[in-house]
């Protein structure tokens, strides 16, 4: 039977406040301390530490990922709710993604239902999923099944806007290589092969590509190896691309067409062509409409209204689109700068140890916990998230 919420937001709101400067410190420890993909060695450590503190069973490792871990509370007679905890940092830029305020703001609300329900109907996780900047932590830990039974997986990003869900585009990453023969370009010319020649023509021919894809869909590659000396023709040329799709089969349908461009490149330089993809893929994002429309009632009652996405803006991808596929899942954008700013700028990561991202984090703390309660204690929340789930599978969105 489902429960009279209402006292259980006024108890999470007073779980955060008791805890506001307490997170605070965690975000901006986070925020000094800045580790990449991979390295967060430090900001697991401090956060499992957070979570045990207050009771939860803590795994670390979890996915054979050293620096991810699982935090678990509840009777595991009900739903199960998992609070998404990304605490990575950009190389050279520190947390200019802000993903210190997300893990701040997943901590506390985690604490926050706990100390609100006392003992927790179903099952509550704290998931800490590294290298969401680069080796898609949330794609291990998907295929390792750690997603399995999870009926809600909810986190929050800090932007330069304030959105009820995130246009997160499909991506991924592929090498191509060309192999050619080595030659003296003066001396003997004809017999040389010119690898990196065909690269940069696969350069020119995804250009012309580029120019008639649909929205959401690119490529933007970089010259990874094109050759060692100016007096000898490139035997080896190799090339990484990232491609992105607006779908997941958007994407798939390019990374075709990419590999059809360069063998037609191939074939007409007479070299040898390599596509290899390059770590994890990373799916579109599927907005559960059920969960993100009670996150943003949650987080206009703290005084942050969301909007619908502007259409055809497009921010990026993310590994959380590999859980939003599985499981009904949330990725709201809230602004701790004006939409004139850029995330993955020097001043973005200021932003993320500011007045602005304090509020934030805390807003959506409370806003996160409340979604949580709600899937926990009312057994129409979770049924009608899965319907809308299955529904836009079925449709292919």
């Amino acid at each position: 039977m489902s429960q009279n919420p209402e006292p259980v937001y006024d108890r999470i709101r007073e779980e955060v406040a008791v805890r506001a400067e307490r997170l605070w410190d965690v975000g901006l420890a986070l925020h000094r301390s800045p580790e990449t993909a991979f390295e967060e060695r430090e900001a697991a450590r401090l956060l499992t530490g957070e979570l045990e503190r207050e009771g939860f069973e803590v795994e670390r490792g979890v996915a054979g990922l050293p620096t991810a871990f699982t935090g678990r509370t509840g009777s595991g007679d009900g739903p199960c709710v998992a609070l998404l905890l990304e605490y990575d940092a950009l190389p050279l830029l520190g947390h200019a993604c802000g993903h210190n305020l997300i893990a701040a703001a997943g901590l506390g609300a985690a604490l926050a239902v706990r100390g609100a329900l006392g003992e927790v109907p179903g099952s509550l996780l704290a998931v800490g999923a590294p290298a969401e900047e680069r080796g898609g932590g949330k794609v291990v830990e998907v295929e390792a099944g750690l997603f399995d039974g999870v009926d809600a997986a909810l986190m929050f990003h800090p932007g330069v806007y304030s959105w009820s869900w995130a246009p997160l585009t499909a991506s991924a990453q592929i090498r191509v290589a060309f192999h050619g023969r080595a030659a003296h370009p003066t001396g003997n010319p004809t017999e040389g092969i010119d690898a990196l020649g065909a690269l940069i023509q696969l350069f020119n021919t995804l250009g012309v590509l580029d120019r008639r894809l649909p929205a959401g869909s690119h490529v933007q590659g970089i010259i990874t190896d094109g050759g060692r000396a100016t007096n000898i023709v490139p035997e080896y040329a190799e090339g990484l691309f990232g491609l992105r799709g607006a779908t997941t089969a958007a994407l798939e349908d390019l990374v075709e067409e990419v590999r059809s461009c360069a063998q037609g490149v191939a074939t007409a330089t007479r070299t040898r062509v390599e596509v290899t993809g390059v770590g994890g893929r990373y799916e579109h994002f599927r907005d559960n409409e059920v969960l993100s429309g009670l996150f943003a009632h949650h987080l206009d009652r703290a005084g942050i209204p969301l909007s619908e996405p502007e259409p055809g803006v497009y921010l990026g991808s993310s590994d959380i689109g590999n859980v939003s596929t599985r499981v009904p899942a949330v990725h709201p954008f809230v602004a701790i700068m004006g939409s004139d700013a850029s995330d993955h700028t020097p001043e973005f990561a200021e932003a993320a140890a500011g007045p602005r991202g304090r509020r934030v984090m805390l807003a959506a703390a409370e806003a996160l916990a409340c979604t949580a309660a709600d899937v926990l204690l009312r057994p129409e929340v979770p049924e009608e998230a899965w319907a809308c789930l299955r529904e836009k599978a079925a449709a292919g969105l």
